[in-house]
């Protein structure tokens, strides 16, 4: 009987811990495509101030 309640609180925990990965596996996509777009702006103002040197660079090998 000790061993039947023991493997029946594990599947009850089991199945639990389950139903709360289900739940937040919205949160991870929204985590996911916020991580994305910090990514995308990140790049976007990386890319900004490389052409701003280069311009910088350029004005003054033409001087």
């Amino acid at each position: 009987m000790k061993a039947f309640l023991i493997g029946f609180i594990f599947l009850v925990v089991v199945f639990i811990f389950a139903g709360i990965g289900l739940l937040l596996f919205p949160l991870l996509f929204a985590m996911v495509w916020f991580l994305r777009v910090i990514f995308v702006a990140i790049l976007v103002l990386l890319a900004i101030w490389l052409l701003g040197k280069l311009i910088i660079f350029i004005l003054k090998k033409i001087r």
